[in-house]
């Protein structure tokens, strides 16, 4: 908690600075000069008017962390053109004429937040293929998270991109977590909920709690609790692991942890790694789906095969994306990584949960491919 507390604070702080010099640089324009006529009080105000009237629209339209996510960007970007042009007019050692780093800024801020919103509302295939020397012939898993239902897409958008997983042909489809959010309805979590029953695989659907999952405001504020969710999904067939596991085909394991936030946020306890392991024969192969990337040396330790992940929406923003490994809340951020025997994968996930652009990532779900290595194609 009290590390949330400090980001809060944080974001706000740079915020108001970010709005701050956005409103000394919007001055600085030549129709701005004319109005003001160059008094410094005139430009003070209308520089700040200007600057404040767009982050309030910018949160009406989309809302109050988008409006921060966009006035941060253009502040950096537009730091950047002003120390680029400044470089520049020092080397031709004369001034320009009109505000071009002002101009640029507006250009290339307006061109890197649209791209964001592309990366954030279209969905890529991502493939990993993997190797390994016990027995378990060959497979292919899908694996989602992150979809938080209602927030990019609503429950039409969802059934499309269930529809790209099962062209894939998938032997098991494993969602890591987070797949509603707060304010997902409950009409659309009954609807995804029937969508991911409808999936056709050999070895079924497998679902694990994110932290959003369970509704951090109620049921009341959502109008669906996380054991409605849970009714709901095992009424479509999907099988909800809650620190629970299962052995699939006499081949492999698959291991579905309570969510981190458990015992973080709740003051509960999940079974550790060790705890699981010692149950389990190791000579057959070992999945867990953990939706926060966090406890990666007991997972190495405990010698699982494979450890699937989301959470950390692949660092979502540039070039914030390792701020997450940097402060230790997360062991990995996106991608692939072996730590001894096992081999650890976090998605950047389907969707979103509040803010509306992915500048450092892309959306996506996995597909996994896993081969013994004997085994020929």
């Amino acid at each position: 908690m009290t590390m949330w507390i400090i980001i809060m604070w944080t974001t706000l702080i740079v915020t108001a600075i970010a709005l701050i010099y956005l409103s000394t640089r919007i001055c600085r324009f030549g129709c701005i000069k004319c109005v003001t006529k160059e008094i410094e009080t005139r430009k003070a105000l209308i520089g700040g008017g200007i600057a404040i009237a767009l982050f309030i629209l910018i949160g009406l339209v989309l809302n109050f962390i988008n409006a921060i996510v966009c006035t941060v960007y253009f502040a950096l970007i537009w730091i950047v053109c002003e120390l680029f042009f400044g470089f520049v007019q020092n080397i031709r050692k004369k001034s320009f004429n009109h505000y071009y780093a002002g101009v640029t800024a507006i250009i290339l801020s307006v061109i890197a937040l649209s791209a964001g919103w592309y990366f954030n509302h279209h969905v890529w295939q991502t493939n990993y293929s993997l190797t390994t020397e016990k027995d378990v012939g060959q497979l292919k898993i899908a694996m989602f998270a992150d979809s938080h239902t209602g927030t990019t897409f609503s429950a039409e958008g969802f059934a499309k991109h269930m529809a790209k997983i099962q062209e894939q042909n998938p032997d098991i489809v494993v969602v890591v977590g987070d797949f509603v959010d707060d304010d997902t309805s409950r009409e659309d979590m009954v609807a995804t909920s029937r969508i991911l029953g409808d999936l056709k695989t050999k070895y079924g659907v497998y679902f694990v709690f994110g932290n959003h999952d369970k509704g951090y405001y109620g049921a009341a504020h959502r109008g669906f609790s996380g054991q409605d969710l849970i009714d709901e999904l095992e009424k479509n067939k999907v099988k909800v692991l809650l620190d629970d596991g299962i052995l699939i085909n006499k081949k492999f394991y698959l291991i579905g942890r309570r969510d981190f936030s458990v015992e973080r946020e709740q003051r509960g306890r999940r079974l550790s790694m060790q705890e699981w392991t010692q149950k389990l024969d190791k000579n057959k192969y070992t999945i867990v789906l953990d939706h926060q990337p966090t406890d990666y040396k007991n997972q190495a330790d405990a010698e699982v095969d494979l450890v699937l992940s989301g959470h950390t929406h692949g660092g979502q923003l540039f070039p914030f994306n390792q701020v997450g490994k940097w402060i230790g809340a997360n062991d990995l951020i996106y991608g692939h990584e072996k730590r001894n025997k096992t081999d650890f994968i976090v998605t950047s996930g389907l969707s979103d949960w509040a803010i509306k652009f992915k500048t450092g990532t892309k959306s996506e779900f996995v597909m996994l491919y896993i081969r013994q290595q004997n085994v020929k194609n």
